[in-house]
């Protein structure tokens, strides 16, 4: 039978990475679920679209997403064969033990206990807390929700420049950690932190966008982008793209679609600016480029010809600005003065090195509002202790079933201060004065402004939470150890993904599209240069739109997104030295709960030399 899955799977061309791993795993479904392995490859088949998979190998790592999804899709028929059935649960089992649970007292950060569903419920934790608030804290579990039954608490999914991948975190023994005081005082160093971007300001005003707004924002992007290929010396003074001419010229414009559906190589349109060519559109033929990668809302630079005055054929393509060009040499002081630094960086022997734990939301499981995946993330966070961890939102996320069917008893804000807030004062306390939070929000947030750019949360009364818990906008870029950082919430990557359009050499070369998509938003010098803006973005360009700009390359980019997460050095430079080039690493951490299951965070060890920079992408 296993010789039966093999050949299905290979006949719907998936290649199995831990063959004989697999192959048992699936024989053991076929048995207890009663499939046969046609039923299981395309069972197999509805999983991988619905998780959006990336590549058609299957690791071993997918296969106990894959047992759950079965588990559901039995679940689901035996309540559709028999409608009245009841599907015992832990409450059951609660009642019928009246109220013994055999398993004993587990410790949370200070969670105060609540109302969840008619029932006093506690998420399940293996996270210390401070020895004032551990009486208050010990509670017993009355239930077990899916996300508890897990068997490896961490799993190293990937790692980047370090040994071991995919083999298991294992989980300390309680009796051999060390003990408590003598790891409060352990010395650790405060990371220095400035945030040099962190705009609009809380309590800003939207839903103000003009048409002026918007033709302004995208004029000034072709404008600047103009001026700095003039300014390298590499490219001659852009020309209007619709004259018609018989030599070849050089021109500037803005990627578009002649229609209302995606883009095709028959449908480029090239919008250059009012100031060159009045704002007008030619259509774009590619058909001699060799190579091209391209997107609506992109600028380029285009050398070609227009014989005819109605399409540029192409020779060469330009879609990224030389390094040595800075993009805010036309801001006014005061712009620049609010960019920049306020407090000068604090030297150190840590300087260019930075340890992180980064970890983007939805924060709990769509089965309840337990925040169960967040326990958990920041109980591993204590044991590691990591200078600086960085979370991004959703943090009360608009898409889970309960908030949208508007079932909780509590007021968003409510819930935030309860299980996010307190959490995190309580993980600070414990850390000491070293530790250090960045919060950042995702339009996604039930509790907080549906904007985009999105200023800060403005939730921090406390001074003292303040000094170690930081809020910074959507996108932002900050300086930890004077490593330079830069971020965005939205998820960029998947909406470049569904819309760009390329075509790659035969010898395989870019053939990287993770790395690619995320190397468009460096060579843009903008976290968000898709225009129009994706479906569901409040994309509002009457709100600071310098906001979106990069204006020099960070050291780390931190893109959250539903597609696979990675950890990738992009290189940009204009030469095909690679010792020249500047590189950069980008970091999708994934979403730490996917459905009723844990996902992925990642731990980052930087240091300004790539080669001894290590990190692991865990799955929780």
């Amino acid at each position: 039978m296993e010789a039966e899955i093999k050949a299905e799977f290979e006949k719907s061309r998936f290649v199995l990475r831990e063959e004989e791993e697999i192959l048992r795993k699936c024989l053991s479904f076929c048995i207890n679920y009663k499939l046969n392995p046609s039923d299981l490859v395309s069972s197999w088949e509805i999983y991988y679209l619905n998780r959006q998979l990336v590549g058609s190998t299957i690791q071993n790592d997918h296969m106990d997403g894959f047992l759950s999804h079965i588990q559901n899709d039995q679940k689901e028929s035996i309540i559709k064969e028999e409608p009245n059935i009841h599907m015992y649960s832990s409450n059951d089992i609660d009642v019928i033990l009246n109220g013994q649970i055999e398993d004993s007292e587990v410790v949370s950060f200070d969670t105060p206990v609540r109302q969840y569903e008619g029932s006093n419920l506690e998420p399940i934790s293996s996270t210390p807390a401070t020895n004032e608030r551990l009486s208050s804290s010990t509670l017993i579990v009355n239930r077990m929700t899916p996300f508890g039954q897990r068997t490896n608490k961490f799993v190293l999914q990937t790692a980047f420049n370090s040994p071991d991948v995919n083999s298991s975190i294992k989980e300390e023994d309680s009796g051999n950690m060390e003990d408590d005081v003598i790891r409060r005082v352990r010395p650790s160093e405060r990371c220095s932190l400035q945030v040099h971007q962190s705009q609009p300001e809380p309590g800003c005003r939207f839903m103000l966008d003009r048409i002026e707004d918007r033709f302004n924002s995208l004029e000034t992007r072709i404008r600047r982008h103009a001026s700095a290929l003039v300014a390298s010396g590499l490219y001659g003074e852009p020309t209007d793209a619709t004259l018609a001419a018989q030599r070849s010229v050089f021109v500037v414009g803005m990627v578009g679609c002649d229609g209302e559906g995606h883009l095709n190589e028959k449908s480029i349109l090239l919008q250059g600016s009012v100031e060159h060519s009045g704002g007008q559109r030619v259509r774009l033929d590619l058909h001699k480029l060799d190579r091209f990668s391209l997107f609506p809302g992109q600028v380029i630079g285009i050398e070609g010809r227009n014989p005819s005055g109605h399409c540029l054929v192409a020779s060469k393509l330009v879609d990224s600005l030389p390094l040595s060009v800075s993009l805010d040499e036309d801001l006014p002081p005061a712009k620049k003065q609010a960019t920049g630094e306020e407090v000068q960086p604090i030297q150190s022997d840590t300087s260019g090195q930075l340890s992180v734990v980064i970890a983007a939301g939805p924060f709990t499981t769509t089965d309840n509002l337990l925040f169960e995946p967040l326990v958990e993330l920041l109980a591993y966070a204590s044991r590691k202790q990591p200078q600086l961890l960085l979370l991004m939102g959703p943090f009360l996320d608009s898409e889970h079933p309960d908030i949208k069917k508007g079932t909780v008893s509590r007021s968003f804000d409510e819930i935030f201060h309860v299980e996010i807030l307190r959490r995190l004062q309580d993980y600070a306390e414990y850390m000491g004065s070293g530790a250090r939070v960045l919060l950042v929000p995702s339009t996604r947030d039930a509790n907080h402004d549906f904007v985009f750019p999105q200023p800060a949360f403005d939730v921090i009364a406390s001074e003292d939470l303040r000094h170690q818990i930081t809020c910074i906008a959507n996108p932002g870029v900050f300086s930890a150890n004077e490593v330079m950082v830069g971020c965005c919430s939205v998820d960029v990557l998947k909406q470049l993904s569904s819309e760009e359009i390329s075509r790659i050499p035969t010898d395989g070369s870019g053939s990287d599209r993770m790395g690619r998509l995320a190397t468009h938003i460096l060579s843009q010098r903008s976290f968000y240069p898709l225009y129009p803006p994706a479906l569901g973005v409040p994309l509002d360009l009457s709100l600071a739109s310098e906001t979106l700009q990069i204006a020099s390359i960070p050291n780390v980019l931190i893109l959250p997104s539903d597609l696979a997460p990675f950890v990738k050095v992009l290189c940009l430079g204009e030469t095909n030295n690679a010792a020249d080039k500047l590189r950069c690493l980008c970091v999708n951490p994934g979403r730490l709960s996917k459905g009723i299951g844990g996902g992925t965070f990642v731990e980052l060890n930087f240091h300004t030399d790539l080669d001894r920079t290590n990190a692991q992408i865990i799955r929780i």
